[in-house]
């Protein structure tokens, strides 16, 4: 009888083991042959330029893949490739108070971007991601209020890029 549980036990260890080796707390989809990737500068070319967000966002990019995967970043020819550029950067007042006024204003950050994946073709895409941040129309969009637009949007936004290219969301 005791034998019969040796075997249970030992199932049940090998079914365990083997389940965890799928299994990533980054919740990445990066097949073991992929080891690199390169993230090209994107360069501003919305209508609306804010000098520092091009930098900005190639660094926070970077930071994202590089605290969250196990790849190297190298400067051409990686396994995985993110391209594009920024083509939206837009202040648009949102709510109005009782005199007609606006109450709040929304910035909108606008990112086309093309992913490549040399060794998985069909994972390749081209999109566009998108997102905003309402602050009170009064307040002038500089300093810490930029500052904290910037930290928002381009949060969203990487992890967007993020979850469409390696975790396939």
């Amino acid at each position: 009888m005791m034998k019969k549980y040796d075997y249970l036990l030992l199932i049940l260890v090998v079914f365990i083991t083997q389940s965890c080796g799928i299994y990533s707390f980054t919740g990445t989809n990066i097949k073991s042959d992929v080891k690199t990737i390169q993230i090209d500068n994107f360069p501003n070319n919305a209508i609306l330029i804010e000098p520092s967000l091009s930098q900005t966002f190639y660094t926070e990019l970077q930071d994202i893949f590089l605290q969250q995967t196990n790849l190297n970043l190298v400067k051409s020819g990686g396994d995985l490739q993110i391209e594009g550029e920024i083509t939206g950067y837009k202040i648009n007042p949102m709510t109005a108070t009782a005199d007609q006024t606006a109450a709040q204003s929304r910035l909108t950050i606008t990112v086309n971007v093309r992913f490549f994946n040399t060794k998985f073709e069909d994972d390749n895409f081209e999109k566009t991601f998108s997102h905003y941040y309402d602050y009170d129309a009064n307040a002038q969009l500089t300093g810490g209020i930029l500052e904290d637009a910037f930290n928002e949007i381009l949060e969203r936004i990487t992890q967007d890029i993020f979850n469409a290219s390696v975790a396939k969301w």
